[in-house]
């Protein structure tokens, strides 16, 4: 059953208990980069291995996420400002443990390309957040492995 989880804003991301950053450089423009993240929300499932199910809600206000295990979130984005951040807060989710989560992605140009950095800010109990700063390297090479199949993709385009 999905819990409802304590509404944050983004300045959650600067505050969090467990801050997980992550950055990488893709080829492809900012431009491109924040609408695949933002206006094509159910290509998430072709390019970020983990997300078996997404899908924008409320006209774009919200998403609705699913992952490999069972995991569900609902969320509300917070900030879409084209071509330079999207981030989201969730709502609702079925994972044990979490009280707060915000995801945030910021984009900056480089050359022709975009540096693309992914902060996972959350609370929890106190087992949670040991299992995400575990969790880690797993997180780390997911997004790596999320980015680069993106910039891939992205290429074909």
């Amino acid at each position: 059953m999905a819990r409802r989880l304590r509404p944050v804003d983004l300045d959650f991301v600067g505050t969090a208990p467990v801050r997980l950053v992550f950055a990488r450089e893709v080829s492809a423009s900012p431009e491109q980069v924040f609408r695949a993240l933002a206006e094509d929300v159910p290509g998430w499932t072709q390019w970020f291995s983990a997300v078996t199910l997404a899908r924008a809600t409320d006209g774009g206000a919200g998403r609705e996420i699913r992952l490999g295990g069972g995991i569900r979130f609902e969320e509300t984005v917070l900030a879409a400002k084209a071509p330079e951040v999207y981030a989201y807060r969730v709502d609702a989710t079925n994972a044990p443990g979490v009280r707060a989560l915000v995801e945030e992605w910021r984009l900056t140009p480089l050359g022709t390309g975009t540096r693309m950095r992914w902060t996972f800010a959350a609370d929890g109990t106190a087992p949670l957040r040991l299992v995400l700063g575990l969790a880690r390297p797993g997180l780390g090479r997911a997004f790596r492995d999320a980015v680069t199949s993106l910039d891939r993709r992205l290429a074909r385009r």
